[in-house]
């Protein structure tokens, strides 16, 4: 299901102009069945294109349904099977409408065919076009064999099939190239470089989102990791950092808050890490450091034979349902927190 706003906006453009463009096909097509304009009733009756027509005005109305159906829902999974039956809808008209007006009033009127391909070319890019020049250029030719517009049929329409279906499969993939573009862009604003964990500014906003809920705010520092860093080079403790990064976020999967919501574990940089426990009570945070406590001092491998051991010291906050903390005051208590656990373990060593 597509998110991108601009490729919602552009299904919505598709379906509004096939709503109004159709509606004035339907308004049309019904006053000449009712023998308004030119032709008169009794000539309509006697070249069957009453009926016809009549006919073209219920296929362009049930048409219509499954357009403001997609209007509705332009990211639903089933967008592109209710456009595709769009096409085949508006084809089978216009294929009808010239091979009664072709047969039976001698009027020339297979340019309209151009107006399906391009339909199709906008809806269905150039496979689509492609597709439906093929069809109704066979529908002319097996009603009309010996036309000496064939010609004109087949090399007109596939040009019209060529240009526009490779304009909007053109178009398609900028707007698929810059949704990709948009959503690495946003990615490396909301995520940490190194560990692709959330930030700070991500989590600030999961934050936001979760104003006058209950919240845990675990924040954690690892002892020993400049060690690590003084020992074995930098490169080394970027390895550890996203070690940890990958066992923070496999631990706390296993814990579940009463509100059944999945915490958020971010870096906010250097060996902090921040863990967000969303409706979260004094059980679930002693059951999230106690699986924090026991993930973290696993030894991590580094490569060519060295292995490195670090602890972790966390800090806790809480704040209550209907609480007004914000995550700053929050993370400034759970900062607290930390150092005075680090504090009672230099002084019982």
């Amino acid at each position: 299901m597509p998110s991108d706003q601009a490729l919602l906006s552009r299904r919505r453009t598709i379906e509004i102009s096939g709503l109004v463009s159709r509606g004035i096909g339907l308004v049309c097509t019904a006053l000449y069945a009712a023998g308004v304009g030119a032709m008169s009733a009794g000539q309509l009756e006697s070249s069957g294109m009453r009926a016809a027509s009549w006919v073209a005005v219920a296929v362009m109305l049930c048409c219509n349904l499954v357009a403001v159906r997609n209007l509705r829902r332009p990211g639903s999974r089933w967008y592109e099977l209710r456009s595709a039956v769009q096409v085949a809808l508006d084809a089978t008209v216009i294929c009808g409408f010239v091979v009664i007006a072709e047969g039976q009033t001698r009027e020339t009127a297979w340019p309209l065919m151009a107006l399906a391909v391009v339909i199709a070319a906008v809806r269905q890019r150039l496979p689509g076009a492609v597709l439906v020049w093929a069809l109704t250029s066979a529908v002319f030719v097996a009603a009309f064999p010996h036309s000496p517009d064939v010609p004109f049929v087949l090399g007109i329409n596939v040009m019209v099939a060529v240009i526009t279906g490779t304009q909007s499969s053109s178009l398609v993939r900028h707007l698929r190239t810059l949704q990709e573009t948009r959503a690495a862009l946003q990615h490396q604003a909301t995520h940490d470089g190194l560990t692709g964990l959330p930030n700070r500014a991500h989590l600030a906003g999961c934050a936001d989102r979760l104003s006058g809920r209950p919240l845990g705010v675990l924040l954690l520092d690892l002892n020993g990791f400049k060690l690590v860093n003084d020992t074995h080079g930098h490169a080394a403790g970027d390895v550890l950092l996203h070690r940890v990064g990958d066992r923070l976020t496999t631990a706390m999967r296993e814990i579940t808050p009463p509100d059944g919501e999945t915490p958020v574990v971010g870096r906010l940089g250097g060996d902090e890490f921040l863990v967000l426990l969303p409706g979260a009570g004094p059980g679930t945070v002693a059951a999230a450091c106690e699986r924090i406590r026991e993930a973290v001092p696993i030894p991590v491998d580094l490569g060519d034979g060295v292995r490195v051991t670090v602890g972790v010291s966390i800090g806790v906050a809480l704040r209550p349902a209907g609480g007004e903390a914000t995550l700053e005051t929050l993370t400034a208590e759970a900062d607290a927190a930390m150092y005075r656990e680090k504090h009672s373990r230099r002084k019982a060593a």
